[in-house]
């Protein structure tokens, strides 16, 4: 399965939001939006990513005043990213190997979608589900 198939599946859409917001108003668009992460950008250039993890730590770190704060002081600005031609492996590998549970997809260097680590093990059990199905007709027909 490739990351084009699980965008697919759950759409392209990006919640991304400017540097200058603070984030009392990104965790609020999080919780609105159901998502953990939201890019940051300027127009179609990424400059980050901003997690709910990034900010628990921040909270822990600062305590409440880091709401006040925009996020550009609270995001991640080494973005890892990954293509729509990767396999859910290669994702996987990627998200394991750096700790990190959302990945923004790039084709022809823009934005085209950004996976989680929720969308890629659905689509893990998905695929194990029809494989199981198509094992039991096989054996059925004989």
């Amino acid at each position: 399965m490739l990351v084009s198939d699980i965008l697919k599946t759950k759409g392209s859409t990006v919640v991304a939001l400017a540097a200058n917001v603070s984030v009392r108003a990104a965790a609020t668009k999080l919780a609105q939006h159901g998502i953990g992460a939201v890019l940051v950008m300027n127009g179609d250039r990424v400059l980050g990513i901003l997690s709910e993890r990034d900010i628990v730590r921040r909270l822990a770190d600062e305590g409440g005043q880091v709401l006040e704060a925009t996020i550009d002081t609270v995001m991640t600005r080494a973005i890892v990213s990954c293509g729509l031609a990767d396999t859910v492996d290669q994702v996987m590998e990627a998200m394991t190997a750096r700790r990190i549970r959302h990945l923004p997809v790039i084709d022809g260097g823009r934005i085209v979608g950004i996976v989680s680590i929720g969308d890629v093990v659905k689509s893990v059990i998905d695929d194990a589900r029809h494989e199981a199905e198509d094992l039991k007709r096989y054996i059925a027909a004989g």
